[in-house]
């Protein structure tokens, strides 16, 4: 796989064909619809765990400030639970059937966030200071671990047969979802890695928890294999094409709009997405960034280099093709995402707004 090459500073299209069918205001309102039935229970599991756990927990997910006094944080998009309650209602089940499979599905994406934040040393998660700066990191890998415990709980004390296929279901995503993150973070001491290598890490890392989210909830709702296996396939392609704007957003991203400081990725040495198709790409400009990538793996701190230098790299990416590989790739995925949903027979409503749900992901600010 070979990236094409694109002009230095050139505006790449990331916005996939508008849906007529479903309007802004509607993708507001499913998300809103997920953020509102899963969260009553989401906050009843977390008041299960232990103090300070609890405590913990509720600063992570914006509930309380580092004080401990009410708060409105931002708690993310809630894409996962939206899918989750669509899900179910494609396989012809209330919204509400859902509902286990949503709040399970978040505990385990904030499972991920608190340890990942420890790993990658990031002090700043949707515009405050993370779990472990504040709480410190015992409290962050305990938390984390409490949040995937209850995930299974949550499910499992349904005591149905469909209870137990989506846990089984969710468990494996678990298990890629953290096989995707060793291997980016064995990435990072690797001078190169191939763009086959990068997407099968982004599958596992994003793809997993986002196809058994589409999934789960038609799991719940008494869905067979072959109608799971579609919804999951959509997840995936759309994990994939969330994963490739987020590569973006990692380099390019504005600090106000993704909370985290500017060059992120290339600060984290991340050999993410746009990095590896440019080093693909061949071409002065990816020869220079093999060079400067080299120099910075024996560098022992990256701290002391200037926002000059990572621009430096940034632009090289760019100028090989990364940047507008990476936004083909998104555009891409988005495709083979919503080509899955022909695999299923569901409401034409539901199918508008899942197609409504994978367009925002795919137009998030750059």
């Amino acid at each position: 796989m070979r990236p094409s090459t694109g002009t230095r500073g050139e505006t790449v299209p990331t916005v996939p064909p508008v849906n007529p069918d479903v309007d802004a205001e509607e993708v507001a309102a499913l998300l809103d619809r997920g953020r509102a039935l899963s969260t009553p229970v989401l906050r009843a599991a977390v008041d299960r765990l232990a103090q300070p756990m609890d405590t913990v927990a509720a600063y992570h997910f914006g509930w309380i400030d580092a004080h401990g006094r009410p708060a409105e944080g931002d708690g993310g998009k809630a894409v996962r639970p939206a899918l989750a309650l669509l899900s179910a209602e494609a396989a012809g089940a209330p919204a509400e059937t859902g509902v286990p499979g949503a709040v399970a599905v978040e505990l385990v994406h904030n499972f991920s966030l608190l340890h990942d934040d420890l790993m990658d040393g990031d002090e700043q998660r949707r515009h405050r200071d993370t779990v472990w700066k504040v709480h410190g990191p015992a409290q962050a890998i305990l938390v984390g671990d409490a949040l995937f415990a209850l995930a299974n709980e949550i499910l499992l004390e349904l005591g149905t047969v469909e209870a137990g296929r989506a846990t089984r279901r969710l468990t494996t995503a678990t298990r890629k979802l953290i096989d995707g993150q060793a291997q980016d973070i064995s990435y990072e001491h690797r001078e190169r890695v191939t763009v086959e290598e990068c997407l099968e890490m982004e599958g596992n890392k994003t793809g997993a928890l986002l196809a058994c989210s589409a999934s789960i909830g038609a799991v719940l709702g008494g869905a067979d294999d072959r109608t799971a296996d579609a919804l999951e396939a959509y997840g995936h392609h759309l994990g994939l094409a969330f994963q490739a704007i987020d590569d973006l957003l990692g380099i390019w991203g504005e600090p106000e709009s993704t909370g985290k400081q500017t060059w992120s990725d290339l600060r984290q040495r991340k050999k993410s997405l746009p990095v590896v198709a440019a080093l693909a790409a061949g071409g002065p400009a990816s020869e220079r960034l093999g060079e400067l990538l080299a120099a910075d793996a024996k560098s022992q701190d990256l701290e002391t280099f200037s926002e000059e230098e990572f621009a430096t790299r940034a632009a090289l990416i760019e100028e090989a093709g990364g940047r507008e590989w990476t936004a083909q790739e998104a555009r891409r995925q988005h495709t083979v995402a919503i080509e899955a949903l022909d695999r299923v027979d569901m409401p034409a409503r539901v199918r508008a707004q899942l197609t409504a749900l994978a367009d925002f992901v795919v137009v998030r600010k750059r």
